[in-house]
């Protein structure tokens, strides 16, 4: 549900976008046939340095918040590659357990794999959470305390120095990946970006009242084009929601759990 209910807020914003550019740009030609019938070619000096500065401006910001996002999204899958490369290591430590000691340990490993897989495929709005859910923190103490208590005997000694340390690498990647999902810009980021946005239709309407007629072709394009990558930036800002997603890395960690038999 929360899937849908995003695509139709980014849908809305990006649409919002584009008839609230076309309306300024409707507004910025309307006053500049205005003023070219009052003033002349006077109404047109210094324009083009008004026009590159607010252009330049919102190139800036559709640029630095168009690659934020996008090295926040690969970011993000790396942490997820770098989780599942932790949960094998950790799991081909437990080897050096006794024989009766893995047994207990290793389905506890799985029950807490599978808690993190049941996490994952929950509904989006517990994704985007900061704190983890209660199966997975039960499942996780629940490991830690039994490969404690193993590396504890006599017998465990010599896996103490390997696997505590993977176990701790684990949880650590399994964190991260967690915070990273609540690293995002500032609003007033986008907010400045809108109403950069705007301004620069109602500059370039202005510029486009020195014409006898609409140009049609450029003021959709320039609509469009900032509408679909407003679009983009937010789906690229939430990989889990959105239909850009991360999603399919959690495969990754689906197929390391098939192979702990």
């Amino acid at each position: 549900m929360l899937h849908v209910q995003f695509l139709l807020l980014t849908v809305a914003v990006a649409v919002g976008l584009f008839v609230a550019m076309l309306v300024s740009l409707e507004l910025g030609r309307r006053f500049g046939v205005r003023q070219g019938e009052r003033r002349g070619p006077d109404a047109r000096v210094g324009v083009g340095v008004v026009d590159g500065s607010v252009y330049g401006l919102l190139a800036l910001l559709l640029g630095f918040t168009f690659s934020g996002a996008a090295q926040r999204f690969d970011h993000r899958r790396e942490l997820i590659s770098e989780q599942v490369n932790a949960t094998g290591t950790a799991w081909q430590r437990l080897d050096l357990l006794a024989a009766d000691q893995q047994v207990t340990t290793r389905d506890a490993f799985r029950r807490y794999v599978d808690a993190l897989i049941a996490w994952y495929g929950e509904s989006p709005s517990s994704m985007e959470t900061v704190k983890e859910p209660k199966q997975v923190t039960q499942a996780m103490n629940a490991l830690w305390s039994l490969s404690v208590a193993a590396c504890q005997t006599p017998r465990g000694e010599s896996a103490r120095v390997l696997l505590l340390p993977a176990l701790n690498d684990m949880f650590g990647a399994t964190d991260r990946e967690r915070l990273a999902r609540r690293i995002h810009p500032p609003t007033v980021i986008f907010v400045m970006l809108g109403i950069t946005a705007l301004a620069t239709a109602l500059f370039a309407g202005y510029g486009l009242g020195s014409g006898k007629s609409r140009n049609w072709i450029y003021m959709l394009g320039i609509a469009a084009a900032v509408s679909i990558a407003t679009y983009v930036i937010l789906e690229l800002e939430y990989p889990r929601l959105g239909l850009f997603r991360v999603n399919a890395m959690d495969e990754a960690l689906v197929e390391l759990r098939a192979t702990m038999q």
